[in-house]
């Protein structure tokens, strides 16, 4: 547990050059207290202990702002920085030297069940207020601009940004794509299409059945 706890410090000395001593770092670095609460939690909620588990976690988003569940499983020198506001799901599993940013949000779309929180492999950095969610992977060596939201898989050694999050970098080589920002995502006008293809549909088909209705009414008659 101490060299545990050792490497943690040496990760925060790595990390941030405003890190000057041991000391320093242990009392003042909220980041750092949030790993540590959350290997506690993490181990009663392993046993089951899901109330003291969730009581652990709580205790620590009230002290330091970052709310971790205790079952998400989290890798080695895991670093967050500044860290106020970050959020990190049931499900989610994080790999070794990840480095997660003030305001982000590793969460899921909804109400589904089991795998329902991302998967960050190795050496992933996530930046300021990047949303990464559902059951995705961000594979190793990615990097997660700010305020991107993240919906797809992302795979190594890529840099994601914007909304929805596009792959702009892969192994070291810009992504010839146009970013037409013009050409936004608008939900409203895609519902209102798609219900005025229904009506055009349910009138044709009405049609049809009053032209049937009429026909056999001639009939009868004859």
């Amino acid at each position: 547990m101490f060299r545990r706890m050792k490497e943690d410090i040496r990760c925060v000395f790595e990390q941030d050059p405003a890190a000057r001593s041991s000391i320093e770092v242990i009392l003042t670095y909220s980041g750092l207290h949030a790993v540590w609460l959350h290997r506690i939690a993490h181990w009663f909620y392993k046993r089951k202990l899901l109330f003291i588990a969730r009581v652990i976690s709580q205790v620590g988003r009230f002290l330091t702002g970052i709310e971790i569940h205790p079952g998400a499983r989290i890798g080695r020198r895991l670093f967050i920085d500044h860290g106020m506001g970050i959020v990190i799901g049931e499900t989610c599993e994080i790999g070794d030297d990840v480095t997660l940013y003030q305001g982000v949000t590793l969460g899921g779309t909804g109400k589904e069940k089991g795998k329902r929180h991302p998967t960050l492999h190795n050496n992933v950095l996530v930046a300021s207020g990047a949303k990464v969610l559902g059951s995705i992977t961000i594979g190793e060596n990615s990097k997660i601009g700010a305020g991107s939201v993240v919906l797809k898989d992302v795979p190594a050694d890529s840099t994601v940004v914007g909304i929805p999050g596009k792959v702009v970098m892969m192994n070291g080589v810009r992504v010839k794509d146009r970013l037409d920002h013009h050409k936004m995502p608008d939900p409203v006008a895609d519902t209102c299409n798609r219900l005025e293809n229904e009506i055009m549909q349910l009138k044709k088909r009405l049609a049809q059945l009053e032209k049937k209705e009429g026909e056999k009414d001639e009939y009868t008659n004859i």
